[in-house]
């Protein structure tokens, strides 16, 4: 696992959120929550299927502030209840992973330590991610998580 963690291939991202780890988790873990509060600004989610389950599928499409869509599938690889959620994410169903995922969920002093791992195949795919936007997008997906899961508090 060390050489799929090389920094050089790896986006990191973290939130300290003030909600108890269980509701953190049931945010990540439900299409009715993820469809409140995945993805960057702007964007809103329309899941089409889900299944929560070590090798399930949630198939989703994420559409743009601009009227684009964006397909979206994730498949969970690990999941470590209310602890950890792993993935590969891709675009459209045919097509392979993009990336694995890894979601951490760390209890601190009653908040949660949200880390968000995007693990990309090279240097030059994290590089093409980062001019995409991915850090600004994920810092505010993150965001968009700890305030839902107020209104949920």
């Amino acid at each position: 696992m060390s050489a799929e963690l090389d920094p050089s291939k790896i986006i990191r991202l973290d939130r300290l959120i003030d909600a108890p780890r269980e509701l953190v988790f049931a945010a990540l873990s439900d299409a009715k929550h993820l469809d409140a509060w995945w993805g960057p600004d702007g964007f809103t989610n329309e899941t089409h299927a889900m299944t929560f389950e070590v090798g399930g599928l949630w198939h989703y499409t994420m559409h743009g502030p601009d009227g684009k869509d964006w397909p979206n599938w994730i498949r969970y690889t690990e999941i470590t209840a209310p602890s950890r959620i792993a993935y590969d994410h891709g675009g459209e169903l045919d097509e392979p992973a993009h990336f694995t995922g890894l979601i951490t969920l760390d209890e601190e002093s009653g908040k949660t330590r949200i880390t968000l791992t995007l693990i990309l195949p090279t240097a030059e795919a994290k590089q093409a991610v980062v001019e995409f936007g991915a850090v600004e997008g994920g810092q505010q997906t993150l965001a968009k998580l700890d305030r839902y899961v107020g209104t949920l508090n």
